[in-house]
């Protein structure tokens, strides 16, 4: 087994796998990355959060993400549905925002870039390789795969990152996946050409159309090319009982932005759905394990926020794994505390979806003051700081409560989704 012993091994290819496993091959680590599918696939979720940029500065990836040409992002606005409000946020002019712009991707180029970036730096990467399940020795995790011919075969490391995304391949293993009860959402998407976008920078602003209780998302991946979703109630789906197609052109006909835009977009390819389900696993570490991205917890995508936390929790499981290497040890205390902080980030971005579907919520969000600086609190948190001042925390804590006063006293205006 000693040929088949790795310092880490780690489960999935996308932003996080591949983050973890450049950060790892770069300290001189032998790292295994084990991917089912091959690269380049298509992938939602493509617009990213500028905190990216300083991860991928860090890994030496991002002089091939600025050459690779993707859509430059400056801000993000959200609109009311029937075009009573809107608002926007410029991530430059936030007090509190130390990243100004960000990419948006397409993601099967986008994970490629990423996944080759990893082998670049040293990694063994396989792909065509599915992971069915992990076991524990004394010293060391297994993991039991099956190659691309349906060949077995078993792996052995010092730790093991699952990065395997919703597939959440060691959560299902110990049955530690929660659902959320609230968010059982599914997305209707597509990508067309012709659709309107705005002059100057602003032309790669992710745009978010909210509806009563639904929403819309708009991200420019290329002059030609633009990626259209809608998030839903998977049971008002069910019961609509249309075509995914029928049911998309109902809901953006709907919306005077949206209609302003689409008004003359044609569809490349076909409509899509793809399930939405919220949920969390119970762990995100175990003895040798850690889980980053949407193995520790998947959440509904309004806020772009999935890349981030991937890769930000990917970084922070190769730094405990180098640390643990060194000390020669399990790692047992330092995987609680990456526990920690990774549960931070995803609460906070759960606590932020949440709230979003609530009509207090949208009421004080698209109403932004700069009073105690909390519009540039705001703008912080939609870039992704994660591990600001407390400057910055007790103004987002009196946002919310400021939500929740909202919701039994209003003091800004009511908003009607009709």
């Amino acid at each position: 087994m000693d040929g088949n012993r790795y310092d880490a091994l780690i489960i999935g290819g996308g932003p996080g796998g591949s983050a973890t496993a450049a950060y790892l091959a770069r300290a001189g680590k032998r790292v295994l990355l084990l991917e089912k599918e091959h690269f380049p696939r298509f992938h939602i979720g493509e617009s990213l959060l500028p905190y990216n940029r300083r991860l991928f500065a860090e890994m030496g990836v991002l002089p091939a993400l600025e050459a690779a040409g993707f859509p430059r992002k400056f801000g993000a606005q959200f609109h009311i549905g029937n075009g009573s409000k809107s608002v926007k946020f410029v991530f430059r002019q936030g007090r509190f925002t130390r990243e100004p712009e960000a990419f948006q991707v397409e993601r099967a180029k986008f994970d490629h870039i990423l996944l080759q970036h990893a082998r670049g730096s040293g990694a063994e990467v396989r792909e065509g390789w599915t992971v069915n399940k992990f076991s524990r020795n004394d010293n060391a995790i297994v993991i039991h795969a099956r190659d691309s011919t349906g060949g077995n075969h078993a792996f052995q490391g010092a730790f093991l990152i699952d990065a395997s995304g919703r597939s959440n391949v060691t959560g299902n293993q110990d049955e530690l996946r929660v659902i959320h009860q609230n968010l059982k959402k599914l997305a209707v998407f597509g990508h067309f050409s012709g659709v309107r976008l705005d002059e100057g920078e602003a032309a790669g602003d992710t745009v978010i159309v909210r509806l009563k209780n639904k929403w819309f998302w708009v991200i420019p991946l290329s002059v030609e090319k633009v990626s259209v979703g809608c998030v839903m109630d998977q049971a008002e789906f069910v019961e609509s009982r249309e075509t995914p197609a029928d049911i998309f052109t109902r809901l953006w006909q709907s919306s005077p932005p949206l209609r302003e835009r689409l008004g003359n977009a044609r569809l490349l390819g076909a409509i899509q759905t793809t399930s939405d389900f919220s949920y969390y696993n119970r762990r995100f570490v175990g003895p040798r394990l850690l889980r980053v991205g949407d193995a520790a917890g998947f959440m509904d995508p309004i806020f772009s926020a999935g890349v981030y936390l991937a890769m930000y929790s990917g970084k922070l499981a190769a730094q405990t794994v180098l640390t643990s290497l060194a000390a020669g040890d399990d790692g047992g205390r330092r995987l609680a505390a990456y526990e920690k902080r990774v549960r931070f980030a995803v609460q906070f971005y759960w606590k932020m979806v949440e709230h979003f579907y609530t009509t207090p919520f949208i009421e004080l969000f698209f109403a932004p003051k700069e009073n105690f600086k909390l519009a540039s609190a705001v703008n912080a948190a939609l870039a992704g700081e994660l591990e600001g001042p407390w400057t910055l925390r007790w103004r987002m804590r009196f946002f919310f409560w400021l939500v929740k006063l909202q919701g039994r006293r209003p003091f800004v205006p009511r908003i009607s989704f009709d």
